[in-house]
């Protein structure tokens, strides 16, 4: 059921930081450890979405028999905000990071979060906390979106009560070494997603199984993990939280790969926006499966020239190395590649509004 509310209450916080502590903070952030000085929460309780607030950052309060902790009930998205030249900000296909979050909902049983209140609350704490979004190109505020069960029951069942909440957080590299070619693990001994399950989700469980692989590709010195299909162990599918694109380079003309969604992937936003965008630059784009076998043969070959990895959080970093078990695979001498850097620039101008958004993609939040 999806029904209107009231606009947000608006409390802001007694205890912002100061203006010289939040320059501290964001001159050179690094991914996912500094927040805001606000966040949104919105209740949704006796079958509809209640009236929310926009308050200080701080502690939530849950019930031990809130059904999130046992069930699992718990999905979240993850967006940014850019400032623009003129001084004002854009956030990069908020609606899209909206359907895909109710889509999530959907698969887990949980309510749909009506669009124009997903935008409202985005627009709402980016507006109120836009001195915290950094101004240098690859940087960015980062919204994460979550929803999760907060009701007090141990019954096996969807619940009846859940929680809302979004706050943000300045964003520079995701990985340390900046846009530099990562080394990944491609994983024989765990799968992320199976068919029938919940790989197109963006639910926290899907995560939780992913960590002890990302420990061995750690132990191994990877800086990720490549997952394989579920049934066969064979084809491509995605790179630790990330999609990932195949460059190739045959006859003259240049080819950019991705695996197909199958329903085990999740549809990435820079996904679909890469696809278009190579487009825009020329190359031809495919979607297709790709089998760890064609992927050793096509580098050895040279057909396959450059491999890299995109994600809302990590934008597009290349990968110059892949290991195995039994092998390990070189990309591009370990080296940034012409095509991978030209995607990453493309993406980049159009979020920071210094290349033209032919697409509509950039939604207007405040002057």
């Amino acid at each position: 059921m999806i029904s209107s509310t009231p606009t947000l209450l608006i409390t802001p916080s007694d205890h912002p930081a100061s203006d010289a502590q939040r320059e501290e903070r964001i001159a050179n952030p690094s991914f996912g450890r500094i927040f805001t000085d606000h966040m949104v929460v919105i209740p949704y309780r006796d079958g509809a979405w209640q009236r929310g607030e926009l308050k200080a950052y701080g502690p939530l309060s849950l019930d031990p028999a809130a059904s999130a902790l046992h069930y699992g009930q718990a999905i979240f998205e993850g967006f940014k905000a850019f400032s623009q030249p003129d001084g004002s900000i854009k956030t990069f296909r908020p609606a899209s990071n909206s359907a895909r979050f109710n889509l999530s909902a959907a698969r887990l049983a949980m309510p749909a979060l009506p669009e124009s209140l997903f935008m409202e609350a985005a627009d709402a704490l980016i507006t109120i906390d836009k001195a915290w979004v950094p101004k240098k190109v690859g940087e960015s505020l980062y919204l994460r979106p979550l929803m999760f069960a907060t009701d007090p029951f141990l019954g096996v069942r969807p619940a009846n009560e859940y929680l809302f909440v979004l706050f943000a957080s300045p964003a520079g590299a995701y990985f340390p070494q900046g846009v530099k070619p990562v080394t990944v693990w491609i994983s024989e001994d765990y799968v992320r997603a199976a068919p029938g399950g919940t790989g197109e989700a963006k639910c926290a469980g899907n995560y939780a199984a992913s960590l002890i692989a990302q420990s061995q590709a750690l132990e191994k010195g990877c800086d990720q993990v490549v997952w394989l299909d579920a049934v066969n162990r064979e084809n491509i599918e995605e790179m630790g939280g990330m999609n990932l694109f195949f460059v190739y380079k045959e006859e003259g003309k240049t080819r950019v790969i991705t695996p197909e969604l199958t329903g085990t992937l999740l549809s990435g936003i820079t996904r679909r926006s890469l696809l278009q965008i190579a487009a825009d630059l020329g190359y031809e784009v495919e979607e297709r499966k790709l089998t760890v076998q064609q992927w050793r043969d096509d580098i050895a070959s040279g057909k396959m020239t450059e491999v890299f990895a995109c994600g809302t959080a990590a934008v597009i970093t290349p990968v110059g190395h892949a290991k195995a078990k039994n092998f390990e695979i070189k990309i591009n001498n370990g080296e940034n590649g012409p095509v991978t850097m030209a995607l990453r620039e493309a993406l980049l101008a159009l979020q920071h509004g210094t290349a033209n958004d032919t697409h509509g993609w950039m939604h207007q939040v405040c002057a």
